[in-house]
């Protein structure tokens, strides 16, 4: 049986648990080389390269700029490999009390972005979900050269930079 699919958002209300980054989101964000949690069925790349859940992005060598969308049940595994590559963005729920975002985000992370509003995603046929993410996002930006891409990239919202 699968786990929460790479890439993927939990939602209880919808029994899915395989959702994609909006391509308009994506369009507004630099370049990457890797997506280390990428859903097999995909209408459009994240990166160059993609790991899905056949590949175990977790045990794989981690290369250049990575863009990670990690499961949200096991987000703290993901954003501690990203954190430790140092050099990438994740894009997780914004729960900044939480454990895991003192841990490898308020202590780790170069720089955030608190996207404006919510996030609709995607189903993996590319369709546009009917309803929102249910909570707030923000991308996570590891290294320099993410936290300044990160800075000025397109997408509306509130810029933090963090550690150096």
């Amino acid at each position: 049986m699968r786990k929460n699919g790479m890439g993927s958002h939990q939602s209880c209300k919808s029994g899915k648990t395989e959702w994609l980054t909006p391509k308009e989101l994506m369009s507004q964000l630099p370049v990457f080389d890797l997506d280390p949690c990428s859903p097999i069925d995909r209408p459009w790349d994240t990166a160059h390269y993609h790991y899905t859940i056949e590949d175990n992005g977790l045990t794989q060598n981690w290369f250049g700029r990575v863009f990670c969308n990690p499961p949200y049940d096991d987000c703290a595994t993901w954003l501690k490999k990203l954190s430790d590559h140092n050099n990438g963005i994740a894009l997780i729920f914004a729960r900044t009390e939480t454990i895991t975002f003192f841990q490898y985000v308020w202590n780790k992370a170069s720089a955030i972005l608190f996207i404006e509003g919510r996030i609709y995603f995607c189903h993996v046929s590319g369709e546009k979900a009917k309803a929102n993410s249910g909570a707030p996002s923000v991308l996570v930006a590891y290294g320099s050269e993410c936290a300044e891409a990160l800075q000025q990239c397109s997408v509306k919202g509130k810029f933090i930079r963090l550690n150096p």
